[in-house]
């Protein structure tokens, strides 16, 4: 679906105050969450707006998207336990 929210908050509500911890305490978490909400933004920008791009570079920012979101899930999953 075109727009989609896949902000980490809303695809992992469960994580909520383990996301917000882990930003605040942990650079590494920081810096890869920051880049896959700047990645995310744009990705909904371009879908939405229709702005030209061409496909592979549209579809290697939803490959790294999902590459971040794994990492992400990953060290909150860590955390977690």
């Amino acid at each position: 679906m075109l727009g989609e929210n896949h902000s980490l908050t809303h695809d992992f509500p469960e994580f909520t105050d383990l996301i917000h911890q882990l930003t605040q305490s942990n650079e590494h978490f920081a810096h890869k969450s920051r880049r896959y909400h700047e990645l995310d933004k744009e990705i909904r920008t371009l879908e939405l707006n229709g702005v030209p791009t061409t496909d592979s570079r549209f579809l290697a920012m939803k490959a790294e998207r999902v590459e971040l979101k794994d990492e992400l899930h990953e060290m909150l999953a860590a955390h977690s336990a």
